[in-house]
């Protein structure tokens, strides 16, 4: 987006003089939703009170009548507004302007009782006046159930005891009434002051609205802030509500696409759209924001959208309000499941209500991005000063394409007609601006949006159409930059419609930190950045395969339509590879890349769950893995494209943990591509492991050294690293029968904490360990527990803490001691883990069915159990203690973990050794891991 917050560049700002004309009130438009109500009426309700309470002295007395007779006029009001928002919830303007009219009657009867009823004045001199204006949101007559009523009470002069009194008794009533009073009590020439140093208070000034008292002070603040504060201004004002609106932006995470946006301060919000109308009002004297189309900061139909984001908004936040009963701005998880059932969503065409709700959301948050570039624009075409003539000859320019020019140092069109009359303009204005560096000027980017129909299939079949699409992708090095902009305009849709699905489209799960189509061009401009060689360091392979040579049409478009076919009740990756299978030859590519870019969509999850769901150690696992890629070219870019797409997912996703994995099942498949898939087995890695222990291990005795590697199984060679294996032969170096030997160091490069444990064996042994690890809130990642000939157990277990890191080091004596405490029987697992095994309220409301599935192929010596479901704390000790109890052996565990939903993958045997072949009792253990898991969410939802 441009910037335009210098002060040299609005340098020449003016202000127009303020209309005359005050705000309009909002009783009128709230009149007929909140019919006769007995507020309405102050000089009855005055009359009212003073006979009813004529016979007391009692100012305390009075007020507390006082309180009682407006509290239930309050509560017929609200009553009112409530049941009109039920049976229209998207209806926003007629709510806000009804809390609003609702409170200007309390202020008024408030203020009619304190000075008539408390503090009745015979004959006030000029010092005892009092002006009551409404400021801020309440100014603009746009409140919330429970937003602030902040106050200006306006005196001539010092304040006296009077207005003093007053002022006091209307706050108290207002107080007993609960609503949340901000006030200030000042003197016009006390406004000026602080409107020159705050612009905070300027702003609150700016949108004063007279309420009741005396009308010549409210009159003359008016004339003076306009000739006295907002006249020649205009800059300077700019520039602090656009330095606000950054400091407000950082604050608020920085990006649209939060996972839990705050409708009122985040960007795209509320905030953002008051902040147009203020510069629209301070510099141009506007009283409502339709006027913006008047003064031509926005178009008809940019106001159309600025209305019907503002209306969106409001609603939203009119519920959460409602919802949680204070001035709550913020749509937690937990929320947003609430208020989309309010404002009538339902599920559908497979997804959630919720997730239809956050669609519409982020898409009124990107048109309100839109809005405030052009309006942003706009105002510094106008204001801001020509380039001088001599310092334009220095400034080196690349030669525009014809038809095009620079305005104000952004791409313009030159002629509109001219423009539109070869649609593909409508392609090479994104184009020109990659290629040139310039930012397009809103102007032009009007004309596109406004001419989107021109796209039609002959343009989309278009060679010249397509060959600039991919040029974008292909040749500028910056992709994102072109393909966000024509996706917040609705080019990218209207040139591929497959893609309009998943614009703004929200997966209601806290892994996923973007939209659909956001997540997508940030995986696109991961690519670019590799390309660029800025993530060498961190991705060493792909920058390595990108560097030999891979085709990148292939992969660019296969990130395009990788997540394509979400949204839809069928499997988002056989529905996109369908999809990719149309699309493809529409961009050009030939038959040979549609086939890849067909397979890469269907496949794109296949590497990273082998990777994290399966053990990469077990032979079998990078055979089977090898027999779906087929070839090195598939594998190099089915590598890169998973990486691109675990870093697109959110900032904080990718880690060392699944960089190692990826790197090693890419290294092991590699291998087995080219020397046969026969190379990848058992005894050929037990050699290997063996060879490399006893290099490890040159110290040791060669007797030792011979019974160290004589004492364990196959699959204890397999699963673990030399540097592991060197660990566990220290612990189990003359260990005792009744002794627990533990080592725990961090193991930086998996981003995680290694816990080494030797001990005899007994059943159970998984599961206590697992529940020592709840205990201490140490999530685990990845697991093996192995038994050696002579008896003892070796487990490895790699944790993190709460944030996803390994254990700091000072942590580490505390977690030994935890763990000790619990394999010792000091502290009973399960008994413990009630009262910590809950889920957090903001979360409770995401959703995953649980699917137990049960795999005798996976593996040639265990049946591989696989459990997905909704996460938690105790679940992995839940799981294995089912395990336990019903005699299967855990020989591992690899955990992985995507926000609230976790895969948990066992590789076991039954109590002889043998895989479960039996349908029975695969059917029995489902049935009782599916009644922990049940029984468990229960108690976590407590």
């Amino acid at each position: 987006m441009a910037r335009s917050s210098s002060s040299t560049q609005l340098r020449e700002a003016s202000v127009a003089p303020v209309s005359e004309a005050a705000a309009p009130a909002p009783g009128q438009e709230a009149a007929p939703l909140l019919g006769h109500l007995t507020l309405w009426d102050t000089e009855a309700l005055i009359a009212a009170l003073a006979s009813e309470t004529a016979e007391t002295t009692d100012t305390r007395a009075r007020r507390g009548a006082i309180v009682k007779a407006l509290a239930a006029g309050r509560q017929e009001g609200l009553r009112a507004i409530e049941e009109t928002l039920a049976a229209a919830p998207r209806e926003a303007r007629i709510i806000t302007r009804a809390y609003a009219a609702l409170t200007d009657a309390l202020v008024a009867a408030t203020f009619a009782a304190a000075t008539r009823l408390l503090h009745p004045l015979a004959s006030p001199t000029a010092a005892e006046r009092i002006a009551v204006l409404a400021v801020g949101g309440y100014g603009r007559a746009e409140m919330a159930p429970h937003s602030d009523v902040d106050l200006l009470f306006l005196t001539p002069y010092k304040i006296t005891p009077w207005a003093e009194s007053v002022i006091e008794s209307m706050l108290y009533i207002l107080w007993d009434l609960r609503l949340k009073v901000g006030h200030a009590s000042r003197t016009v020439k006390d406004c000026l002051r602080l409107g020159r140093e705050d612009y905070t208070i300027r702003t609150a000034l700016l949108e004063r609205r007279f309420l009741v008292g005396h009308d010549p002070l409210a009159e003359d603040l008016r004339k003076r802030l306009r000739t006295e504060l907002f006249k020649n201004t205009g800059p300077e004002f700019i520039e602090a509500k656009l330095q606000e609106r950054a400091e407000r932006h950082k604050r608020q995470g920085g990006q649209r696409y939060v996972l839990e946006p705050n409708v009122k301060e985040g960007k795209g919000g509320l905030r953002d759209l008051q902040t147009l109308y203020w510069i629209g009002k301070y510099i141009h004297g506007v009283r409502s924001p339709a006027e913006l189309v008047d003064v031509g900061l926005l178009r008809a139909d940019e106001f159309r959208a600025f209305e019907a984001a503002e209306n969106f908004l409001w609603a939203v936040r009119c519920h959460l309000h409602l919802i949680t009963g204070r001035a709550a701005d913020q749509l937690t998880f937990d929320l947003q499941v609430e208020v989309a059932a309010r404002m009538g969503y339902r599920d559908s065409g497979g997804r959630r209500a919720v997730e239809h709700f956050m669609q519409d959301y982020f898409r009124h948050a990107t048109h309100v991005g839109e809005l405030t570039r052009v309006f942003l624009t706009v105002l510094e075409a106008r204001h801001v000063k020509r380039e001088a003539p001599l310092a334009g000859l220095f400034r080196r320019r690349k030669k525009m394409r014809w038809g095009f020019r620079i305005e104000n140092g952004r791409l313009a069109i030159g002629s509109e007609r001219e423009f539109l009359s070869d649609k593909l303009n409508l392609l090479r204005i994104f184009e020109e601006a990659l290629r040139t560096g310039y930012l397009i000027h809103p102007d032009a980017m009007r004309v596109v949006t406004a001419n989107l129909h021109l796209i039609d299939e002959d343009m989309r079949e278009d060679r010249e159409a397509t060959r600039i699409f991919l040029d974008l992708l292909l040749k500028h090095g910056n992709p994102e930059r072109a393909l966000r902009r024509m996706n917040e305009l609705g080019l990218l849709s209207a040139f591929i419609p497959e893609f309009e699905p998943i614009v703004a489209m929200m997966q209601f799960n806290v892994y996923h930190h973007y939209t659909v189509d956001e997540h997508t061009i940030q995986t696109i401009s991961t690519l670019a950045q590799i390309e660029r060689k800025e993530l060498i360091e961190e991705l060493p392979l792909s920058s390595s395969i990108l560097e030999e040579g891979v085709n990148r049409r292939v992969l660019y478009v296969a990130l395009l339509l990788h997540d394509i076919g979400k949204g839809r009740p069928e499997d988002h990756s056989i529905l996109g590879a369908q999809i990719a299978r149309r699309v493809a030859p529409r961009l050009g590519l030939n038959a040979e890349e549609c086939e890849t870019v067909e397979w890469l969509v269907r496949y794109h999850l296949f590497m990273s769950d082998m990777a994290q769901k399966r053990d990469i150690s077990d032979p079998r696992t990078v055979r089977d893995f090898a027999k779906v890629v087929k070839t090195k070219k598939r594998l190099d870019l089915l590598t890169v494209l998973t990486v691109c797409d675990i870093r697109g997912v959110g900032p904080n996703t990718w880690n060392n943990w699944k960089a190692m994995l990826l790197r090693r099942l890419h290294a092991e498949t590699t291998d087995a591509l080219v020397a046969g898939l026969e190379s990848v087995n058992r005894e050929k890695r037990e050699d290997e492991q063996k060879r490399a222990l006893r290099e490890a291990l040159k110290g040791w005795d060669l007797k030792d050294l011979r019974k160290e590697t004589a004492r364990h199984y196959g699959p204890y060679w397999q699963g673990l690293s030399t540097e592991t294996q060197a660990v566990f032969a220290e612990l189990l170096r003359g260990i005792a029968d009744d002794e627990i030997r533990i080592d725990i160091k961090p193991d930086l490069d998996r981003d995680a904490t290694r816990a080494c444990f030797a001990l005899a064996d007994h059943p159970g042994i998984f599961s206590r360990l697992a529940g020592a690890l709840a205990l201490v809130g140490a999530n685990v990642v990845d697991a093996r527990t192995y038994t050696s000939k002579d008896g003892y157990a070796t487990a490895a277990f790699w944790v993190q803490d709460s944030e996803g890191h390994p254990y700091e080091t000072e942590h580490i004596p505390r977690l030994r001691t935890t763990i000790e405490r619990t394999l010792k029987g000091e502290v009973v697992a399960r008994e413990a883990l009630k009262t910590r095994d809950k889920i957090k309220k903001r979360e409770r409301q995401f959703r995953f069915p649980t699917h137990v599935t049960f795999d005798n192929e996976g593996s040639e010596i265990y049946t591989i159990i696989e459990v997905d479901t909704r996460d938690r704390p105790a679940l992995l000790y839940d799981l294995t203690r089912t395990l336990a109890n019903n005699n299967i052996y855990i020989a591992s565990a690899v955990i992985a973990t995507f926000g609230a939903q976790v895969v948990d993958t066992f590789y076991v045997k039954d109590m002889f050794g043998l895989k479960l072949h039996t349908k029975g009792k695969r059917d029995s253990l489902e049935r009782k891991l599916r009644q922990a898991i049940t029984e468990g969410a229960e108690r976590a939802q407590a």
